[in-house]
């Protein structure tokens, strides 16, 4: 039976590239595909030491570092499911994701791990909690140290969980998206053919990888291919512009390159070496595509994923790249526009994308009637945006089924936020809506309706008191006070107009 791990098929990869360097730290220290090979079998051998069998997850929410990059990769080798948490989670919202995935392991920071063990004994929760740093120090790199170098790659069906990934939801609370084997090798081997990753590449690595964009996409495309990767912790504009020289491929959220632009010395001579710059995560503005495009003579390719599938359509990387669009379905991918009774309809008519495809995940963890709600019944997935395929084929994402914001890559489930703001003191009601900035593409605004007979709030002590409850991009940039909401006749908000008031 041929293997079907996707660590079987990044291993042959690596085996092909064992001299050539795999990661490059902003120290200048280099690890080889040969070193990185090592360092995942110890972290898989450690794994298997502290009795983790197949099929269990381990819950990660520690900063960015070879290390990390490390354990995701022996979770896949050992036949484990990994599951990333957002590092700005506070422990009131990894409560709920421990609860639902029930964890054997759960990997945090040294600075929150008496929090996170106190959180485990709350809930009930059977998991051994392990630490690691940004420096790649803690307990976890104490048992992969004393661990062996050799690990075999556990042999798994195509369909076997790899990966959840839990997705703001636009309704309820979020979903366990279940990502197969199968699900992470057909899209990173399209996508290393499509955008034609080579073991020349040298790939600029800015972004969190907590999230689909840095995790899967940059990663696997990197890996894949035996590239070199520049493996830096954020995305700083300074280092940026020294790394950017060497780099044939970045990859980035438009806030960075809204970033870059704003910098006066950005421009042609920083980016002779680049032959790919990748916008996703949420939707670049023409304006930022042309003045980039005016500035280095390089047209940001943009393309089009999600949790639920990797990615789906991509402009081309030889022919027209139009702004405002997302491209083409990828090979194997299938695309539709289709009306409420799923219904596929023709070019130059806007209805809601569904999509199909190896890449298409296997459905919400414990939630099967979530799952049959989300996909049709001739098999689509329902992706919850609204599109438009043009006349020549380019698919442009016009709007969200819901509410969703998406601010600097991320996306923020309003409800969520409106309940936290509902809870306090001196609050009626309150209304979350996106409204348009320059370098988030959109930034969270709140609208509150005070209680006249309470004590009065203003907009730094709202803010203030939920920095304490939420991750800082959920916060609200701004909260504005109304008298009342606006609403339809059926008493619902009307949203739409306070994001034009507001805009």
């Amino acid at each position: 039976m041929t293997n079907s791990n996707f660590y079987a098929v990044l291993e042959q990869a690596f085996a092909a590239n064992a001299s050539r360097p795999a990661l490059e730290l902003a120290t200048g220290v280099t690890c080889t595909y040969a070193d990185l090979d090592r360092e995942v079998a110890r972290c898989a051998a450690a794994l298997a030491n502290l009795a983790l069998k197949r099929g269990d997850r381990v819950a990660v929410q520690i900063e960015k570092s070879p290390q990390c990059l490390f354990l995701y990769l022996a979770c896949l080798r050992a036949g484990l499911v990994y599951l990333p948490l957002n590092t700005a989670y506070r422990l009131a919202e990894v409560s709920y994701f421990l609860s639902d995935a029930e964890p054997a392991l759960i990997v945090c920071c040294p600075s929150n791990e008496a929090g996170m063990q106190k959180l485990v004994k709350d809930i009930g929760l059977r998991a051994l909690v392990l630490t690691l740093d940004d420096a790649g120090r803690g307990s976890l790199a104490e048992a992969v140290a004393s661990a062996r170098s050799e690990h075999s790659t556990a042999a798994v069906e195509p369909d076997a969980l790899a990966v959840i990934v839990y997705t703001s939801g636009t309704t309820g609370r979020s979903k366990g998206a279940m990502l197969s084997h199968r699900n992470l090798s057909s899209n990173a081997s399209v996508l290393v053919d499509y955008w034609r990753f080579t073991h020349d590449e040298v790939l600029l690595h800015t972004l969190p990888i907590f999230h689909v964009h840095g995790l899967f996409v940059a990663n696997h495309c990197a890996l894949l291919s035996g590239a070199q990767v520049l493996w830096r912790a954020r995305f700083d504009v300074k280092a940026a512009l020294q790394d950017l020289p060497r780099a044939t491929v970045m990859m980035g959220v438009p806030t960075y390159y809204t970033r870059l632009l704003a910098d006066p010395a950005f421009g042609r001579r920083t980016c002779t070496n680049v032959r790919l710059f990748i916008s996703g995560s949420a939707p670049l503005l023409l304006d930022t595509f042309r003045e980039f495009q005016s500035r280095t003579e390089h047209t940001i390719l943009e393309r089009y994923g999600m949790s639920e599938a990797g990615m789906i359509a991509s402009n081309p990387l030889h022919g027209e790249r139009r702004g405002g669009t997302v491209g083409f379905p990828l090979p194997g991918v299938g695309v539709r526009i289709a009306d409420a009774q799923d219904q596929a309809l023709p070019a130059g008519t806007t209805g809601a994308i569904q999509i199909k495809g190896d890449n298409v995940f296997a459905g919400y963890w414990r939630n099967p009637e979530k799952t049959r709600e989300e996909f049709t019944a001739d098999g689509w997935f329902r992706t919850g945006d609204v599109g438009v395929f043009d006349s020549d084929g380019y698919l442009s994402i016009v709007g969200r089924a819901k509410d969703l914001i998406i601010t600097g890559g991320y996306n923020v489930y309003p409800k969520e936020i409106e309940l936290v703001i509902d809870a306090m003191p001196g609050v009626m009601e309150s209304a979350v809506v996106g409204v348009s900035h320059p370098d988030f593409g959109e930034a969270v605004t709140a609208v509150v309706v005070l209680d006249p007979k309470a004590a009065p709030l203003n907009e730094a002590a709202v803010i203030a008191e939920l920095k304490n409850l939420l991750a800082n991009y959920k916060v609200p940039k701004r909260v504005h006070f109304l008298p009342e909401l606006p609403r339809n006749a059926m008493g619902k908000v009307q949203k739409n107009l306070l994001r034009q008031r507001l805009s």
